[in-house]
Order: structure tokens, then C-alpha cells, then sequence
């Protein structure tokens, strides 16, 4: 039988894999300590609790345990593990990270790691403006990027110090998310700025079509060297 018809059903059997995928979606850069299980980049179920003092040590793991038992999965029907990637807490990223990366191992599927500040960023729909999610940092810091309205990126991830005179060269309209933005109520006045203040922390609900997209093109991390994005350089400097 020629190569190019065995070639043929190797390329039809993968395309039919990626299309049955089934993606643990992992988010724990925040307070927020939020599981989703997803099939074909739509969430089909979600566990998420935000608490004032981290409790991501004890939940997450419970949380996958059930999503799996109450959707009949087992952890050898994953095909995928996807964890947020920062800027965010220390701790809440290195404890989501140390757990993709041991059930990734453990099941040798690969790892995905999706930006923080685009999942807040998701979690609106505009006309027109910017949007500027923040995740709180400390005192008057904030981690922060731009996205359009179509959530593409447009300007990269940086750690910054929130004053009366930032954006004054913007002259759109610009959309605030995250925890990071309660305290600039009474900083960022102009009227082109909106909080959108129901949107407080990234949830593993948007990871996963973001996370599918990278899956359909193996955009794969190495599950041995990756790390978290802290923005650490900034935080330890001040």
C-alpha cells in the first residue's frame, strides 16, 4: 500500500484526536483558585473559589478530583494540562504550576501556559477602546497590559506604578478589569475611563479556547524548564 495512504490515516486519526480533546485548565495566579475541564474549547464544567487568605494548597487538587468524578472522566482521558502562566502571586503560581507539571509527567501529555491578564481581559466584550486588566502587585503597583477589542495583545506584560498622570496619552476609551483597578477609583478620573468592576479575577473558564487553540498546533511548553511569569525583577527592585 503506498506511504502517502498510511500518511493520509495518520494525519485523519490526529486531526480526530485534537477534535476529542479533553483540556484541565488550571488558574491560580490570584486569590482565585479556579479549575475547568474543557472538550473541543468549550468549558464543560468549572470549580472556582476566591478567598482572602490563599487556600489554593488545599482546594486545587479536590476540585480536579471532583470536576473528573462528576463528568465520569479518569485522569488518563486528559490530553492536556493548561495552567496560567502570571504575572500574578508567588505562591498561587508556583502551586498551580508544580501541579500541572506533576500530571503532566505523570500522565506524559503536554503542558499549555496561557497569559493572566488576557484571561481577565476575556471577560469583557467591547466596541471600541482598549482594555487594561490589572492584577493587583502591591501598594500603587499593578500588573498590566494592553489588549484591543478583539483581545489580541498590543502592548506587552508590564509591572507598573498607577498615578494621576498615567494614560494621558491615551485618548480612547479605556476598560479597566482585575482586582488591581479598585484602588485607582479615585485615581483615574477622566470620564474615558470604565471599571468594570464585577470583573475581578482570571478564571480557568476562559482558558479554555485559548488553550485548545495552542493544543491544535502543539504551541507546547517544556514541562521540565518551564516557569511561572512573576515579574519578580520589578517586585524585588522596589
Amino acid at each position: 500500500m503506498p506511504y502517502f495512504f498510511y500518511g493520509f490515516i495518520f494525519l485523519t486519526l490526529h486531526f480526530k484526536n485534537l477534535n476529542m480533546s479533553i483540556i484541565l485548565n488550571i488558574e491560580t495566579a490570584t486569590k482565585n483558585c479556579s479549575v475547568a475541564l474543557a472538550k473541543e474549547g468549550k468549558t464543560i464544567a468549572c470549580k472556582e473559589i476566591a478567598e482572602q487568605n490563599f487556600s489554593h494548597a488545599e482546594k486545587l487538587h479536590v476540585f480536579i478530583e471532583e470536576l473528573l468524578a462528576e463528568n465520569n472522566l479518569q485522569f488518563s482521558d486528559l490530553n492536556a494540562i493548561a495552567v496560567s502562566q502570571g504575572p500574578g502571586s508567588y505562591t498561587g503560581l508556583r502551586i498551580g504550576v508544580s501541579s500541572a507539571k506533576g500530571f503532566c509527567y505523570a500522565l506524559n501529555i503536554p503542558m499549555i501556559a496561557i497569559d493572566t491578564l488576557q484571561l481577565l481581559a476575556k471577560q469583557i466584550q467591547i466596541e471600541e477602546g482598549i482594555i487594561i486588566p490589572m492584577i493587583d502587585a502591591r501598594r500603587m503597583e499593578v500588573f498590566t497590559a494592553f489588549y484591543d477589542k478583539n483581545h489580541n495583545q498590543i502592548r506587552s506584560t508590564q509591572a507598573e506604578i498607577i498615578d494621576e498622570t498615567s494614560y494621558q496619552e491615551i485618548s480612547e476609551t479605556i476598560h479597566l478589569v482585575g482586582d488591581g483597578t479598585e484602588k485607582f477609583k479615585n485615581t483615574l478620573t477622566d470620564d474615558k475611563f470604565v471599571f468594570h468592576s464585577g470583573v475581578v479575577f482570571p478564571s480557568a473558564n476562559e482558558m479554555s479556547q485559548l488553550s485548545f487553540d495552542k493544543y491544535k498546533i502543539s504551541d507546547f511548553v517544556d514541562v521540565a524548564y518551564f516557569e511561572p511569569y512573576y515579574l519578580k525583577d520589578f517586585v524585588l527592585s522596589k
